[in-house]
């Protein structure tokens, strides 16, 4: 059989590099649940790569392909939570826009898995600088874009004054809810506790 020179040949198909891996987004996005759902179970210490890919529906492999160790995963998982954020208030008012991060934070906070998962972070982190320095990120810096927004919409509504230090607002906003929902893990956040903080710190502001 002939072929015209001319003719269109087919071309030959492209093969994968050798070695190569293409990791599927929804083995690993089912890791990291598994990760979350083993931390809040049996705790870091306790927590394995061969638990969390048992829990997955997956083998040891799909998990060191992705991650070399545990503490890999979590510190991976960890920094994630500061860059992800939460959407920044918009009610019109200092004491609205509070109330409504309160609102959202509280339920994030108290949410099972995050409840059991946070304090025993924070006792690993006393061991563990790297597990301590990822977890001040997402603390810190997952909240720190959303109160300046906060203060900063405040400031341009004459609601604060311009040049607020919007490090000591941080800890303003931030702290009072952290303590109680995570540090003293109150069972109950007593009625109206919310829109008392939020007045409280909308005050506190004013005076910076």
């Amino acid at each position: 059989m002939t072929t015209n020179a001319d003719e269109p040949q087919p071309r030959p198909r492209r093969r994968a590099p050798a070695g190569a891996a293409v990791l599927r987004e929804d083995v690993t996005e089912a890791i990291r649940a598994a990760v979350f759902e083993e931390l809040a179970a049996v705790g870091y210490a306790r927590m394995s790569i061969e638990g969390i890919a048992r829990r997955a529906g997956v083998g040891k492999t799909a998990v060191y392909r992705r991650w070399r160790s545990k503490l890999h995963l979590v510190l991976d998982l960890v920094s994630a939570i500061a860059v992800q954020g939460l959407p920044a208030p918009d009610t019109g008012s200092l004491e609205g826009d509070l109330r409504l991060l309160y609102e959202v934070t509280s339920r994030a906070l108290r949410h099972p898995v995050a409840s059991q998962i946070l304090p025993d972070l924070q006792a690993e982190a006393a061991r563990n600088p790297d597990i301590a320095e990822a977890l001040r990120k997402a603390l810190r810096e997952g909240q720190d874009g959303v109160a300046k927004g906060i203060v900063a919409a405040a400031e341009t509504r004459g609601d604060l004054r311009p040049g607020t230090d919007h490090a000591l607002a941080l800890d303003l906003i931030s702290g009072p809810l952290y303590w109680r929902s995570v540090v003293i893990r109150s069972p109950k956040l007593p009625k109206g506790y919310l829109g008392a903080l939020a007045r409280a710190t909308a005050a506190a502001l004013k005076e910076l």
